[in-house]
């Protein structure tokens, strides 16, 4: 059901969990998101493999990966365009961008025509514990805020740490944060030929 070269996260990583939030009403958007037909991780194989080697070092610590996101269409990407040119919908709005003006997404970054994930080398994701409940990191995933930042200052030393753990074991593994969300890694050094691509997860 996948194009060549392409894999279902849970068949590298077993033990990883995963709530993909645009193939249900959990997200920004307040809707499922074109693409996502099901709630399932993929990603290139080269960046499931490295990703599978952190899971591997954050499991002997008693740590499993929670994935929010990872390869995404170019159809979603194309939804999310349309979906910030509509100023009348704002129904997820408190949740996830109570600071920012809708007309404001666009300017700073957080909505573009274009997303690394779409590549099938980037993925959105935090720790767990053994339980399954989420690190803190002193904020949430899609807070369209400077609170996603890295550089992000006024936070408790609990939610330092726990960002700088998440962030210690992607780059060991391979991966570059964006400073701009501390849940957002990509593989470095792909063999990446710049491919947008756009078929649906099933």
């Amino acid at each position: 059901m996948l194009p060549e070269g392409f894999v279902y996260i849970k068949d590298v990583i077993p033990s990883v969990r995963e709530d993909i939030r645009y193939a249900g009403y959990h997200n920004f958007v307040g809707c499922p998101v074109d693409g996502y037909f099901a709630p399932r991780g993929v990603l290139r194989g080269e960046a499931a493999r490295a990703l599978k080697a952190a899971a591997d070092a954050f499991e002997k610590q008693g740590l499993y990966l929670l994935i929010y996101d990872a390869y995404r269409p170019q159809r979603a990407v194309d939804h999310f365009v349309r979906w910030a040119k509509d100023p009348d919908d704002v129904k997820a709005k408190e949740e996830f961008y109570p600071t920012l003006d809708k007309s404001e997404l666009f300017p700073k970054g957080y909505i573009a025509v274009r997303s690394g994930h779409s590549r099938g080398l980037t993925v959105d994701l935090t720790l767990t514990d053994a339980q399954g409940a989420p690190l803190d990191m002193g904020g949430e995933f899609d807070w369209f805020s400077k609170i996603s930042s890295h550089e992000y200052e006024d936070l408790t030393l609990q939610q330092k740490q726990n960002r700088a753990l998440l962030k210690d074991g992607m780059e060991a593994a391979g991966f570059s944060p964006y400073v701009e969300e501390w849940w957002h890694y990509t593989l470095r050094d792909a063999n990446d030929a710049q491919i947008y691509y756009d078929f649906p997860i099933e």
